[in-house]
């Protein structure tokens, strides 16, 4: 019944834990990515700072936003609701577009 909260099936819990690992594995992947662009990426110190910045926001907004998704979706399969949607998804998508990008000009100008 939506809106009484109610144990959901361990299964569904547990993928909802996994799901909040595996975007804290993200945004410890982008955090790496940010140090290793600044040290071994070749080019413009100004240019590998923008790109390891780039990386470095966007792993701090994915972890930030991790926890908070995690509830959520927890407290929706509590209630029986469905689950909510994330512009989170869309967020990280542009963003490893432009960090790619801007990998891209650097490996080649370099």
């Amino acid at each position: 019944m939506p809106g009484s909260d109610t144990e959901p099936d361990y299964r569904f819990t547990l993928a909802n834990e996994r799901t909040f690992l595996a975007w804290m594995r993200t945004a410890l992947g982008l955090l790496a990515g940010g140090v290793a662009a600044h040290q071994l990426v070749p080019g413009h110190g100004t240019a590998k700072t923008a790109l390891a910045t780039l990386c470095v926001v966007l792993a701090a907004m994915v972890a930030v936003a991790g926890y908070p998704r995690w509830r959520r979706v927890q407290r929706a399969m509590r209630r029986g609701e469905p689950l909510p949607r994330s512009l989170m998804t869309l967020v990280l998508t542009c963003g490893m577009v432009v960090i790619t990008v801007l990998a891209a000009i650097l490996v080649l100008a370099g």
